[in-house]
C-alpha cells in the first residue's frame, strides 16, 4: 500500500499584505546569502495547515473533501497575525539559518485545521515512503526526517502543537540575530486561496495539484487543477 500513497500539503495562500512582507524579507536575506532561494512560482509564500499520506487513487475525493471544508469557513473569521521573525539553523550549511514569519492564527483557522484533519482522515494511510514524494534534479532523494515528519504531522505538528509560519528565506545567523532583535511591526492578513501540493524533500510544496481561490461565504471555492 505504501507505494500507492501521495504525500500532500494542504496549505493556505495568503493575501497581498503577507506576500509583500514576505518578499521584502526575502530580498533582504538574499543580500546575506545570494544563492538562497527567491520567492517565486517554485517557492510561493504559504501557510501549511495539514500534511498527510493519502491514497493516490482517491486524490479526487480528497480534493472534494477539502473544497467542501473550506467552503464552509467564514472568510472574515479566518484572520492571521504576523508577529515575529524566527529561524532554525540549517545543518547542511554552516552559519546559515532558514527564516520564517511566525503567525498567530485565529480560532477559526485552528477550527479549520481540525475540520480538514477529519475530512481527509478517510483517505489517509500510515506507512508512507520516499515514493510518495516529488524528486527533482536538485533534490533527487527524500530524507528520512521528511518521511517521518509527515507520518507524525498529526498529532506532533497540529492542534496544540501547530506553529503557523511562512518561510521567507536563508540568511547568515548573525544577520538573523540582528533582524530578530529589532522591533517587529505586527500585521494582520487573511487567506486569498487554498491549495493541495505534493511534497518534495524537506517538506517543500513541490507540485501543485489543486488550487482554490477563496470566495465569499456561501459560494463554492473556485478550483483549478494542475
Amino acid at each position: 500500500m505504501s507505494d500507492d500513497l501521495t504525500a500532500i500539503d494542504i496549505l493556505m495562500l495568503p493575501d497581498a499584505t503577507m506576500i509583500e512582507r514576505s518578499r521584502v524579507l526575502n530580498t533582504q536575506m538574499r543580500q546575506s546569502v545570494p544563492d538562497g532561494f527567491r520567492l517565486d512560482a517554485h517557492h510561493r509564500p504559504h501557510i501549511t495547515l495539514l500534511q498527510r499520506y493519502v491514497r493516490t487513487s482517491e486524490l479526487t475525493r480528497v480534493f472534494a473533501a477539502v473544497a467542501e471544508t473550506i467552503s464552509s469557513a467564514d472568510p472574515d473569521a479566518l484572520q492571521l497575525r504576523g508577529v515575529r521573525v524566527a529561524h532554525m539553523q540549517v545543518t547542511s550549511q554552516a552559519g546559515v539559518g532558514l527564516a520564517a514569519l511566525v503567525v498567530e492564527p485565529s480560532q477559526a483557522v485552528l477550527d479549520l485545521q481540525r475540520s480538514l484533519i477529519a475530512a481527509v482522515a478517510p483517505f489517509a494511510e500510515q506507512g508512507g515512503t520516499a515514493a510518495a514524494y516529488v524528486t527533482t534534479a536538485q533534490a533527487p532523494e527524500i530524507n528520512a526526517d521528511t518521511v517521518e515528519y509527515v507520518e507524525r504531522y498529526v498529532p506532533d505538528h497540529s492542534g496544540d502543537n501547530f506553529v503557523a509560519h511562512v518561510t521567507v528565506g536563508l540568511a547568515q545567523l548573525d544577520f538573523l540575530a540582528d533582524l530578530e532583535s529589532r522591533t517587529f511591526d505586527a500585521f494582520t492578513f487573511h487567506p486569498a486561496g487554498f491549495a493541495v501540493f505534493q511534497l518534495g524533500n524537506n517538506g517543500t510544496a513541490q507540485r501543485e495539484l489543486k488550487t482554490w481561490d477563496f470566495s465569499p461565504k456561501g459560494k463554492t471555492p473556485r478550483g483549478r487543477q494542475s
